[in-house]
């Protein structure tokens, strides 16, 4: 049975045994997509998984780093620093404090975990 065979069944409400089973083989084909996907690690993320480590390992202590001070550290964006400290709080690598700065006012300051 194709989609629009389907499709055209559901508009015209003759919904019988066919269709419900196609729709179910979709569900399942959907899930297993779903959960490949959950379970894989992006290009992005493995590319990341070093500055995350250094973040962690070298450069945080008990004195908060702000995302600037660690893209500056890096030689990265401060918004990827943001990125890849959020990252790194998430993996329990780090912790974020809310820390003032003078002229600046209140950012988040990561520390290690």
């Amino acid at each position: 049975m194709t989609k629009r065979e389907v499709l055209n069944a559901i508009v015209n409400g003759t919904i019988n045994e066919e269709v419900v089973a196609w729709a179910g083989a979709q569900i399942e084909k959907m899930d297993a997509q779903n959960e490949k996907r959950r379970n894989s690690v992006s290009k992005k993320a493995k590319e990341n998984a070093p500055l995350v480590e250094k973040i962690v390992n070298e450069l945080l202590s008990d004195e908060p780093l702000t995302a600037t001070d660690i893209g500056a550290a890096l030689e990265v964006s401060v918004q990827k620093a943001s990125a890849l400290a959020r990252r790194a709080v998430a993996e329990g690598g780090a912790v974020a404090h809310d820390i003032k700065v003078k002229g600046k006012g209140t950012m988040k300051g990561y520390t290690r975990a």
